[in-house]
């Protein structure tokens, strides 16, 4: 069995060591559970093992186990795909909350692999995360609130931790944001969204792309195209960085200050994040772009 270098480093920083090994034992108790039989991992997940699967009729399907964190991720993960039931975010075939194991349909190649333009990535990923949005009032997901909160603490820990790797204004900035997000939440208009919306989250499916990895939770909308505003970090100072705000708002009816302060918040946490696992240089290229913005709010 092979486990990425930065899937093994996230385990070992998240203190995971255990989950790491005992999965052979799982992936094998899995298959015999499912009728499944597990070949190869594949590239790019970060937080769980993910493999190709084929069931024992033939049909093609996907395994994930994920790694063990705080907080509820794998419950929030189910949740999330089963409240969307194949709209916009890939179909849930299994679950086992226990041991946090899904069964998911095989989808096509990641966005990320077509080459598109910019523009046109950030359109598909705009429309395909509101085919996620719906109301689920009292489903048990962590609110958009909860998320600036958590972000803000994360933020204020790994930037410390990491010996202050991007500026003091920029963290400050990316703080008084995340305040404002979580002022700003509202129950009665709070939708399911994905909460981790990118280009290798977003597979092809057919004529359309459907995401994968959602985070789950019930916050404004706004909050998903944060993510996408994270994205692209070096393609975001090419001119007027407020302009991807203006742009996703007008092509999703949304409000262009909030989508830019999620992304504000988002970026410093993701740039943290990718430091501190190693994924580089996608880490330095997101908190130089936080310095640049650092402070220039939508006007």
């Amino acid at each position: 069995m092979i486990i990425s270098q930065v899937l093994h480093d996230h385990a070992v920083a998240a203190g995971a060591e255990r989950w790491l090994d005992e999965l052979p034992r799982l992936l094998a108790h899995l298959e015999r559970q499912w009728d499944i039989t597990v070949a190869h991992p594949l590239t790019g997940a970060t937080e769980a093992y993910v493999a190709e699967a084929t069931t024992v009729a033939g049909r093609p399907v996907v395994l994930k186990v994920l790694m063990p964190l705080r907080g509820g991720g794998t419950r929030h993960e189910i949740t999330a795909l089963r409240l969307a039931d194949g709209q916009g975010t890939v179909a849930l075939l299994r679950d086992d909350p226990e041991v946090g194991a899904l069964l998911l349909e095989r989808l096509g190649p990641p966005l990320f692999e077509l080459g598109l333009p910019t523009a046109r990535r950030h359109d598909i990923l705009c429309d395909t995360a509101a085919r996620v949005w719906r109301p689920a009032a009292g489903c048990g997901l962590p609110t958009g609130a909860d998320r600036a909160r958590q972000l803000a603490a994360l933020v204020t820990t790994s930037w410390e931790d990491l010996d202050r790797p991007c500026s003091l204004r920029a963290i400050e900035y990316a703080l008084s944001c995340a305040r404002r997000r979580a002022a700003g939440h509202d129950d009665e208009r709070a939708v399911l969204v994905h909460g981790d919306v990118h280009q290798l989250n977003a597979l092809q499916a057919g004529a359309q792309f459907k995401l994968v990895d959602p985070d789950g939770l019930l916050a404004e909308p706004e909050c998903d195209l944060g993510t996408i505003m994270r994205g692209d970090p070096v393609e975001l100072l090419h001119g007027d960085p407020h302009q991807r705000a203006r742009r996703l708002a007008a092509r999703s009816g949304l409000d262009p200050t909030a989508i830019w302060e999620w992304g504000v918040i988002e970026r410093v946490a993701s740039g943290l994040h990718c430091t501190e696992i190693g994924l580089q240089p996608l880490g330095r290229q997101a908190l130089t772009a936080a310095d640049a913005v650092a402070g220039h709010d939508m006007t």
